[in-house]
């Protein structure tokens, strides 16, 4: 049973059957734009299955269910314009700060019956003194090759 349900106003069809006609906008607009028409459960409307949708444009049912969602949740505009880019926050878990404990340590006699520091091994130690909570041997890894440090 569907969840979102497109029910169109005669205004909202003629808009999207216009946006259809004009020729300009992406790709992804007007694919969104022909899974409206067709999803949708009002009285002029063809009410078609999402598989059926899914079959004639191309599109996963998932992909269906998403654009319903959207016109339910967020409104008619939000389905025909892309979203804002907006950069992820970094999870750098490395800063400068830690950057220098970890070539210090790096630089450092390695543990007792070790001949030298493994990248686990600084890993382990670099939250073993606290500086962080956890952290990859892959990010000291990359922390050592910007630096310029190689093991061994």
């Amino acid at each position: 049973m569907k969840k979102y349900i497109v029910r169109l106003t005669q205004e909202e069809r003629n808009t999207l059957k216009k946006l259809l006609t004009s020729g300009r906008g992406s790709g992804r607009m007007f694919t969104r734009v022909r899974i409206l028409l067709k999803a949708d459960e009002s009285e002029d409307g063809p009410a078609w299955p999402d598989e059926k949708i899914s079959d004639a444009f191309d599109v996963t049912v998932q992909t269906i269910e998403k654009v319903r969602k959207q016109l339910v949740e967020e409104g008619f505009d939000a389905v025909l314009s892309r979203r804002q880019y907006r950069q992820k926050v970094s999870r750098k878990k490395i800063d400068g700060d830690v950057e220098a404990h970890l070539v210090a340590l790096c630089c450092s006699e390695p543990p007792k019956g070790r001949a030298r520091w493994t990248l686990r091994l600084l890993a382990d130690k670099v939250v073993e003194l606290g500086y962080v909570d956890n952290i990859s041997y892959e990010a000291v890894r990359q922390t050592l090759k910007k630096t310029n440090l190689s093991l061994g």
